[in-house]
């Protein structure tokens, strides 16, 4: 069963951040993909966020959608990102893609690793 969130539930997905990805998805000229964001082992921290594009959603993923554009994220992330926000912010550092995590009781100098 495919879960569908709206941006009040358990993660936020910034207007900043649709934003951004609809814009890339129009780069790229192909309407099925969406940002998945997940969890990897590793990193100063001990886990790191990754940012993909995708064109499948798996049935377990969970869906929040901002401005027509969706972001997923799979079950086993979603258990360390839950309460999370997933930002776009643009600054002397650079663009990137930013989340701030409640459940992170660590975070690198980065900010693209942290520990639970």
């Amino acid at each position: 069963m495919t879960e569908t969130v709206a941006s009040s539930a358990p993660m936020v997905f910034t207007d900043s951040a649709a934003a951004k990805v609809k814009s890339l998805i129009e780069e790229e000229q192909n309407d099925n993909l969406k940002l998945r964001v997940f969890i990897t082992g590793g990193g100063c921290a001990g886990f790191s966020y990754g940012f993909t594009f995708d064109e499948e959603v798996a049935e377990d993923d969970t869906q929040i959608e901002n401005q027509g554009v969706l972001m997923v994220v799979d079950p086993m992330s979603f258990q360390y990102l839950e309460g999370s926000e997933v930002d776009y912010t643009e600054g002397l550092q650079g663009s990137q893609f930013k989340i701030n995590n409640p459940n992170a009781t660590t975070t690198c100098g980065c900010g693209s690793s942290f520990s639970i």
